[in-house]
């Protein structure tokens, strides 16, 4: 088969291969909006749709299925397609589910939309930074998966209280109704903005070879397991913050709001700051972060009805996630250097998939036995991901500005 590709990597990045980086980064940042939004309009969407927060919460569980099951089989299907119109095809997809959502009346319509997002976020998600790899000069690997991935802080940052504060105002279906509108934008933008790009070609660039190494490596399955772990104990927790801060704390929903924006803007730090340092030493990095995590939810558990302390907490926890997603990826892109579209879309199914195990383990805990048990769960997960990231086997420290093309 004749493939069609991009030529090879020039050593420096031209700005337009940074603006192509830039459109990317946009969509990751809406598709992870989209799937995000409902924590912070989690009480008025229940009320709207005549269910139980813990079943509204369930919205993201059906999301990380999808999205789960999608992510790892696009890369395998794809074939030499134009990489450039499949995401903007799963974007145009992204922007119906959460018109759908918009005008959801019950449960069964909410799960419906719910699981169409997941087509499209499992899509984009498992082709951006793999893509990213592919615009820009070898030596700026690192940056551009870096870029890309602070989209998911930019939701934190911009999308999520954002959307709170549009929810708060104006009602959550209008939320929803902005992010169908952006979507359709940022789909026109990466047609307009990408280069094509087909079947990638070439060592590091998932090649068909004869004799491929097998994907699941020992570094690979140790990150795998340290993902699990570790997003299932944030999204436990997370998916029901609002919860927390209500509850525990008192606060109320534009404090709320406020406090999802501080989580973001260190969010927005710690991804950058955990891009450099996984980009030398993505273990220790995604130790430091699991450390982070579990302080954070731990200091909630025991503090957590003193509002300025919870502020506190919510930064950390911020700061730790916030480079979660990136040093995952690094870590993955270490671990795998030859076959790297095919392990981002494991990487990010398995994500999702912890994703929405987090978020189903959330919503039992927080019916059957309340706010603080879930707390101290997600702690425990957080020290188990640590023990596993440090005790399993590993990619090799500087390895990922080093990756083959």
């Amino acid at each position: 088969m004749t493939t069609t590709v991009l030529p090879a990597a020039p050593e420096r990045t031209s700005p337009a291969r940074w603006g192509a980086v830039g459109v990317l980064t946009l969509s990751t940042f809406l598709v992870v909006t989209s799937e995000m939004l409902p924590v912070g309009v989690l009480t008025p969407m229940g009320e709207g749709l005549g269910i139980s927060p813990g079943k509204a919460g369930l919205s993201l569980t059906v999301t990380g299925l999808v999205s789960a099951v999608t992510a790892p089989i696009v890369p395998r299907l794809l074939g030499n397609l134009d990489r450039r119109i499949v995401l903007a095809a799963a974007m145009v997809l992204l922007a119906a589910a959460n018109a759908l959502t918009m005008v959801a009346s019950g449960f069964g319509t909410l799960m419906l939309s719910r699981a169409v997002l997941g087509i499209g976020m499992g899509t984009v998600w498992g082709l951006a930074s793999a893509v990213a790899t592919r615009l820009v000069a070898p030596r700026h690997i690192a940056l551009a998966v870096s870029f890309t991935v602070s989209g998911v802080a930019a939701a934190s940052v911009l999308g999520v209280p954002l959307g709170t504060f549009v929810g708060n105002g104006f009602g959550w279906r209008a939320a929803f109704g902005a992010l169908t509108a952006v979507g359709l934008v940022v789909a026109a933008g990466l047609v307009l903005v990408l280069p094509r790009l087909r079947r990638p070609e070439g060592p590091g660039d998932d090649a068909v070879s004869t004799a491929p190494r097998p994907l699941l490596r020992p570094a690979v399955v140790t990150g795998l397991v340290v993902v699990v772990l570790l997003v299932t104990a944030h999204f436990a927790a997370y998916t029901y913050v609002r919860l927390v801060l209500e509850d525990r704390a008192g606060l109320a929903a534009n404090a709320i709001a406020l406090l999802l924006l501080l989580y973001g803007v260190f969010g927005m730090v710690g991804n950058f700051a955990a891009g450099a340092l996984a980009a030398r030493r993505p273990v220790h990095t995604v130790a430091l972060l699991a450390v982070g995590i579990g302080v954070a939810v731990t200091t909630l558990a025991v503090f957590g009805t003193a509002a300025l302390t919870a502020g506190a907490a919510i930064a950390l926890w911020g700061l730790a996630y916030g480079g979660l997603s990136v040093g995952a990826q690094l870590w993955m892109t270490a671990a795998a250097p030859d076959r790297i579209e095919h392990v981002t879309g494991l990487y990010v199914g398995v994500f999702t998939a912890a994703i929405a195990a987090g978020a189903f383990v959330g919503g039992l805990v927080v019916e059957s036995a309340g706010i603080l048990p879930l707390l101290w769960s997600a702690a425990a997960l957080a020290a188990a991901a640590l023990l596993a990231g440090v005790l399993g086997p590993g990619p090799k420290s500087g390895t990922v500005s080093g990756t083959a093309r």
